[in-house]
């Protein structure tokens, strides 16, 4: 198949004014030396310029000559002599007694078979409102940041002072009975506090459980335990991170196994070792706790749960996962477990050959 001869520079010129003409969007038609062809009836109307004024005028002398900016000079010359294209120069439109615009400005070299004259396409998009409503998110984003950074700050400060006075009560208490749930109390404000300060580092984003649960154990053991030579809490994850609303129920289910273990697997002040552990595989994982204490009781049937055992299968049904407790030989391990079956489709049989 023949193909087709290029259309002669008229005819060629012609179709370019019509397109300009019936453009709907801000365009100019430029020559070689940078002299306005035609301008669209959209571009005369943003701009305010009379489109008489316009045709045989060099482009730099539109309007009041705001057009005639040194940058846009050198890019559509360059444009002009075929070295470059412009698929998007931001340039800042100042006019005498009117708001300044926000433009893009695109500039193309035209390609219809005359190669004795220069066609430019420059076609200007108004984004001065695209920046202002930019601007005016980035300011929010910014004043909710503060905000948000100040109330964490009064959360945290909040948190101590609580934690302080609870710790004051158990010492002016009498009943011993009273001052193991101030004990109690205090620990978990503690947790909650470590749990706080973790999420306002994160920024929100994922949370990563290894520094997440290493800082939460080491905030129990300073308020917990007395002897650190005697007693430990040790903490073993993988590389997960979680979302950060996740990762509050697994800090408080681990504040909780914690604080029992402490409570109860090492009566009468004797040593040994928590461990916190966390292992994901896939959509699957298992935060288990474990410790190499004295052991669960003989007659299990028979123990009142208390708050800490309930507080765990709230959370552990939160996250739709189940609550698993172990003879750890010795010790006790307590596993919260999620598995989510993955569907997998079957394969499709093979050919009868």
């Amino acid at each position: 198949m023949a193909a087709r001869p290029p259309l002669a520079p008229e005819i060629a010129q012609s179709l370019a004014l019509a397109m300009v003409a019936a453009s709907e969007a801000p365009v100019l038609l430029l020559d070689g030396d940078l002299t306005v062809i035609a301008a669209s009836a959209s571009f005369c109307r943003s701009f305010e310029i009379e489109p008489a004024e316009t045709s045989g005028l060099p482009v730099f002398e539109l309007g009041s000559g705001e057009w005639n900016v040194r940058q846009l000079r050198a890019l559509l010359k360059a444009v002009a002599s075929g070295m470059a294209a412009v698929p998007a120069y931001e340039m800042r439109l100042n006019r005498d007694g009117r708001e300044p615009r926000q433009l893009v400005v695109t500039a193309h070299k035209l390609e219809f078979g005359d190669t004795e004259h220069v066609h430019l396409l420059v076609t200007v998009s108004d984004v001065t409102e695209a920046r202002i409503a930019e601007k005016l998110k980035d300011d929010l984003l910014r004043e909710k940041a503060i905000l948000l950074q100040e109330v964490q700050h009064r959360v945290a400060n909040s948190l101590q002072i609580i934690a302080s006075v609870l710790m004051q009560s158990a010492r002016n208490v009498q009943s011993e009975e009273t001052r193991t749930y101030l004990h109690d109390a205090h620990s978990r404000v503690m947790s909650i506090a470590a749990v706080q300060k973790q999420l306002a580092a994160s920024r929100l984003g994922d949370v990563e459980l290894r520094p997440y649960f290493t800082q939460l154990c080491e905030s129990l053991g300073a308020s917990m335990i007395r002897d650190h030579d005697r007693q430990t809490i040790e903490v073993h994850t993988d590389d997960s991170a979680v979302k950060a609303d996740v990762s509050v129920s697994l800090g408080l289910i681990v504040t909780e196994l914690v604080i029992n273990a402490l409570k109860h697997a090492f009566p009468g002040g004797r040593g040994g070792k928590i461990s916190v552990d966390y292992l994901a595989h896939g959509p699957n994982w298992t935060l288990s706790v474990g410790d190499d204490g004295v052991g669960m009781p003989e007659d299990l049937a028979s123990a009142t749960p208390g708050l800490g055992t309930s507080i765990v299968e709230a959370l552990a049904r939160q996250l739709r996962a189940r609550v698993q407790v172990a003879d750890g030989r010795p010790g006790t391990v307590v596993s919260v477990i999620h598995t989510q079956i993955v569907a997998v489709e079957d394969e499709p049989e093979a050919e009868a050959v």
